[in-house]
């Protein structure tokens, strides 16, 4: 698991930083699943290599996952450290499969145009993750499932909010131009990164339909599984409090500095996290 640790560690990431309230044999399969969904997202992301190429590296890296997930011999070194915890929690590939396409979109769509579209990026590139997740959490009830999928749509709408500058400069935009049109926005405005009150308001209607997606999690999470979700749990909390945050500031992501949560208040939610969990707390901290 050397590999998959060192990019984990590297990454300091919010999901990374979940899996401290787990223990190590979850740990480690989450830092294997999680060095996978780097590795696809960083080769996708990377504009120095022309996009037929990541195309094709993208697509051997499908082949490969398969191979680990039939009990072949996989090439790749993240893959070949995940075989492992995917025969152990039986993570089926159509998951793997259907995760690397969301990341393909990256390679050809740059707008989208309505939250239909959106979500099923939502879906593949983050529920599915959640999906996967859950495998590795363990949980009893299916309804834990819908609890997977809709806070995987939470988070990458909040991701997609906080992210509209840097994806501007990438020429995305991730934001409905269904939306656009509603608020007045122009395209040319967010790629110029211009704020105003109607991408104010815009932006706010996108929370509105987060904040909708981390109240369905809230009412999907089995009691019975609540426990064992504590990982996730931390995850709604911090991006709950990070979409509160982009809340307090209008929206106006177009500054120098990337809207985040610093190591003090990660750390507070940290320790909420665990004391609800080791409390038996039963009541989600996010989506009231």
């Amino acid at each position: 698991m050397e590999e998959s640790r060192t990019i984990t560690r590297k990454s300091a990431s919010n999901l990374a930083l979940a899996f401290v309230l787990l223990p190590k044999a979850k740990r480690d399969g989450m830092s294997a699943l999680y060095a996978f969904c780097r590795e696809i997202d960083d080769l996708a992301d990377d504009e120095s290599i022309a996009p037929e190429r990541r195309r094709i590296e993208l697509s051997r890296w499908r082949e490969d996952v398969r191979l680990a997930c039939s009990g072949g011999s996989p090439q790749i070194t993240v893959n070949r450290e995940l075989q492992p915890v995917i025969h152990q929690y039986r993570l089926p590939f159509s998951y793997f499969d259907e995760l690397i396409q969301g990341v393909e979109m990256d390679l050809e769509i740059k707008r989208y145009s309505s939250y239909t579209e959106l979500e099923l990026y939502c879906f593949r590139v983050a529920s599915v993750v959640g999906l996967l997740s859950i495998e590795i959490f363990g949980y009893h009830q299916p309804a834990c499932r819908d609890y997977a999928i809709y806070l995987g749509k939470a988070l990458q709408l909040t991701n997609i909010l906080r992210d509209v500058k840097a994806d501007a400069e990438r020429g995305r935009i991730y934001l409905p131009l269904s939306e656009l049109a509603r608020f007045n926005v122009l395209p040319e405005e967010i790629l110029r990164c211009e704020y105003s009150p109607r991408f104010s308001a815009l932006a706010d209607s996108v929370a509105t339909r987060a904040r909708d997606f981390y109240r369905l999690a809230r009412q999907n999470l089995p009691a019975e599984d609540r426990r064992s979700m504590v990982a996730a749990e931390l995850m709604g909390s911090v991006y709950w409090r990070l979409l509160r945050k982009l809340e307090i500031g209008r929206f106006n992501v177009f500054g120098p500095k990337l809207t985040r949560l610093n190591k003090g208040q990660k750390v507070l939610l940290v320790l909420r996290s665990w004391f609800r969990f080791v409390s038996g707390a039963m009541t989600p901290n996010y989506g009231s």
